[in-house]
């Protein structure tokens, strides 16, 4: 007879067998007990394990069925792909690497809608900064690797959302807004495993998605306070029979803590579901449409006057999304399993961004306007006719420019996985063998507007398009075609050597190709492949049954971009993210990490406690880098050598019933292993130029990142909490020689507090950055002479620095409502 399955009292699980052991899959979760759960049993999809049996006959009383349960251990699935089957992975204690985890109930103890909170609260190595001024587009930083949401940013982590890869096609990107936070049941960060493709250079950020089997009931959750806030979500899950429905629907309105950075986001998250005992079926769809003031860095000096200043507005995203997938999972036989996808994602995103110009008045003639007239000879500032333009502004003008983008982008896919789970010479041993490939065509351009520059930093157009202004700089007009094809192979195993060790290996081949099409010219035009197999090798051993030591290694690799193939040549800089020229090929990059650690669970009698420490070492080859050229508001991408990011993470939780108690640091360091010359408007800059030497710290990586975070069930109805983020010091970009003082550390407490009213209903409130810490949370250079400081009667500013300030105290207040 088939095994029975229990889970927290539920009967009716599925049990798929392995050998002589049984693995329970858990279907649908209540909500309430989701919410209530260990924060382990929130975060990964559970599996529960059941130990061998000592008879084959099954126990026929109600007391002999609760004796086995307590003989069953549970187990935590991790993911070993990018599939979009929640449970689809290994065993976690069999993991050789750092496990870093988040569920739907540590998402919602933020109260926040953004799912990069959550992650800079529970994973030891992540932090984020608002390179964008804007708190809804953040970079998520994590051992030194980012994915940004900004153009021109070297991605290192690898983006998935219910197995289906969302760094956009054109620059890698990945928009964080446009992940429908109420939806997400899970959110793990995997390191060690080349299996999850392209950019997983530090690793891959996998996010699994509520579906009708998992979240039963409804929930209204509205949310108000500080600088305009206004949110509100619903989500609504059933199943009836062998069918799941499940929907999701997001909104928020803020004004912002700076001038011009509102932000409107819409999300929607729908799933429909259907199951049998040895398949599952799925089709998820989603939209969203969301606006954003982006307000960037700004110069510090006017920071002191005014914290909510901005420099050079307009700077505007409009970012829309709409994507559907389908995806199965077929029990084979007992020991095979099938599971496989197919989707379509169409993204479009539109930019209008303000800046200084390198435009200005013939120094020959003053009714004429040239280009970088500072250099000798300027070359003329043409318009989009190609006829060299007369200069309409008065003398009294400060001239700029509005540039402007437009990304659309239409990228499908399809994976095929198979997993087998027969025994190998007498030992448990899980196979698995899949496929993926990904297509995107995107259509890119961009336009530049001559305009003047008002002492509020606002750039008015002028109705005057600029037009190639001649070698080697152009921006002029922009029209390009972008094709990605990205194909990928790889195979993992692991093979329980005994009870205790377990070895994992295994790799994955990649192959890219990136072809240009230039629509309005042919200097674009270019076609590039990469290709690479990335080994990964590891192994774990249960030293006791309350702790395990693991170890691994693994390879990965990093195509260049559309966008960086397209600006990589220091003598013909773009305006990066805008204007694109012919450049030389880019490598591609590669990483190599190692990393090893112990992790373990105890109970106690106040709780269990779970803990982990490791150390990490990450090498880049070929490393890619944007530099900034000569010119203000230039830039290119160049291969700068080989780069290391290395350090140590460890963390602690106590869960009980009454009591969630985390805290961890993590310390990364990141240097550059090669000597280079760059560009930098560094003030210790000579002749612009810095010289960058082997041990050199990277910039914008902080070295120490400490976190705490309590909660405390004062009584049944009422609960308190807080957690406290403290982030060491970190050089500004174009300080990579690392002479200029740091961008100082910072602190940050936030306090929370939730009362239950009766079943249905329960208010919330928290106050973020309690103490009111002016900090800010990244830094860099620029040219002092751009645009005159009006603020201080219209002379040059003095110092380089320019910073994106933090958000203030805020407070916040809401009532959600479940059914």
């Amino acid at each position: 007879m088939r095994p029975v399955c229990r889970w927290g009292g539920h009967m009716g699980a599925r049990v798929l067998v392995i050998g002589t052991i049984s693995l329970c899959l858990i279907p649908a979760i209540d909500r309430a007990e989701a919410q209530t759960a260990s924060s382990d049993s929130e975060v990964l999809p559970a599996i529960e394990v059941v130990a061998p049996a000592t008879s084959a006959k099954p126990a026929r009383s109600r007391g002999a069925a609760r004796a086995a349960t307590r003989n069953m251990r549970r187990v935590y699935v991790y993911p070993t792909a990018p599939t979009p089957t929640v449970g689809s992975g290994t065993d976690v204690d069999k993991v050789a690497a750092a496990v870093n985890a988040v569920g739907a109930g540590q998402i919602a103890r933020t109260g926040s809608l953004n799912i990069a909170d959550t992650l800079q609260q529970q994973v030891p190595g992540i932090i984020i900064s608002d390179t964008t001024g804007n708190s809804f587009q953040p970079d998520i930083q994590f051992r030194g690797f980012v994915a940004s949401p900004v153009a021109g940013t070297p991605q290192g982590l690898a983006v998935y959302q219910n197995g289906v890869r969302i760094n956009e096609a054109f620059g890698d990107t990945v928009n964080w807004d446009l992940i429908p936070t109420a939806a997400i049941r899970s959110v793990t960060v995997v390191t060690n495993n080349p299996a999850f493709g392209l950019n997983a250079l530090g690793g891959a950020v996998n996010v699994q998605m509520k579906d009708g089997f998992n979240y039963h009931g409804g929930e209204i959750n509205t949310m108000g306070g500080s600088f305009g806030r206004i949110q509100s979500s619903a989500q609504y899950g059933k199943q009836i029979d062998n069918v799941s429905v499940y929907g999701a629907l997001e909104g928020v309105r803020d004004n912002g803590y700076r001038n011009f950075s509102e932000s409107a986001i819409r999300r929607f998250y729908g799933d429909v579901g259907y199951r049998t005992d040895s398949s599952e079926f799925h089709l998820n769809v989603g939209v969203a449409k969301n606006n954003f003031g982006a307000t960037a860095a700004v110069p510090v000096e006017l920071l002191q006057k005014y914290w909510g200043a901005t420099y050079t507005t307009p700077q505007t995203h409009d970012n829309r999304v709409a994507y559907a997938n389908l995806s199965g999972k077929v029990d084979v036989t007992p020991t095979w399993t099938i599971e496989g996808s197919a989707r379509v994602r169409a993204f479009r995103q539109k930019t209008v961004d303000g800046n200084p110009t390198e435009t200005e008045p013939c120094a020959a003639d003053a009714g004429l306007l040239c280009f970088n007239e500072d250099a000798a000879p300027g070359a003329p500032a043409n318009g989009l006719n190609g006829v060299q333009l007369a200069n309409p502004f008065p003398d009294t003008a400060v001239l700029g420019q509005i540039d402007r983008t437009t990304t659309r982008s239409t990228t499908t896919g399809a994976t095929l996985q198979a997993t087998n789970t027969d025994q190998l010479f007498g030992h448990n041993n899980q196979f698995m063998v899949g496929t993926s490939f990904d297509s995107g065509v995107t259509r890119f351009g961009a336009s530049a507007e001559l305009g003047t520059i008002g002492p509020n930093y606002v750039v008015s157009g002028s109705g005057i398009f600029l037009g190639p202004s001649g070698a080697p700089i152009s921006i002029g007009p922009v029209s390009l075609r972008a094709t990605n094809r990205y194909t990928g192979l790889y195979a993992l195993d692991t093979f329980d050597v005994t009870d205790k060790f377990s070895i994992s290996g295994g790799g994955r081949f990649n192959f890219a190709s990136v072809n240009l099409q230039d629509l309005i010219g042919t200097d674009l035009n270019g076609s590039h492949t990469f290709s690479r197999f990335n080994p990964m090798i590891g192994g774990t051993y249960k030293i006791t049954p309350e702790l395990t030591a693991y170890a691994g290694y693994s390879e990965a690799n990093r195509a260049p971009t559309p966008l960086e193939l397209a600006c990589a040549d220091p003598a013909r800089p773009c305006i990066i993210g805008a204007f694109l020229i012919a450049d030389p090929p880019l490598k591609q990059v590669v990483s190599r990490t190692v990393e090893a650690g112990f992790r373990g669970t105890r109970e106690l009698n106040i709780g269990t406690l779970g803990w982990k420490v490791g150390a990490f070492r990450a090498t880049n080859a070929d490393d890619i880098l944007a530099l900034p050229s000569e010119l203000p508001g230039f830039g290119y991408f160049q291969n700068v050598g080989s780069t290391r990011r290395q350090g140590i993470e460890a963390q602690l939780n106590l869960t009980s019933k009454t009591l969630q108690l985390y805290a961890s640091y993590a310390l990364v360091d990141a240097r550059f292993l090669d000597a280079l010359q760059v560009n930098s408007h560094s003030p210790f800059a000579v002749d612009g130029i810095i010289q960058v030497l082997p041990g050199n710290r990277i910039p914008a990586i902080p070295r120490n990142r400490v976190k705490f975070g309590i909660d405390y069930s004062v009584t049944e109805a009422f609960k308190i909490g807080g957690d406290a983020l403290f982030v060491g010091s970190q050089y500004f970009v174009g300080d990579e020689s690392n002479q200029a003082a740091r961008l100082p550390g910072y602190s940050v407490f936030n306090l929370h507090a939730a009362y239950q009213i009766n079943k249905m209903f329960q208010i919330y409130g928290r106050v973020d950055n309690v103490f009111d810490k002016r900090y800010a949370t990244y830094g860099t250079f620029f040219d002092t002479s751009d645009v005159p400081n009006f603020t201080n009667g219209g002379a040059d500013f003095t110092d380089p620095r320019s910073v994106s300030p933090a958000r203030p105290r805020a407070f916040y207040a809401g009532l959600k409502a479940t059914f």
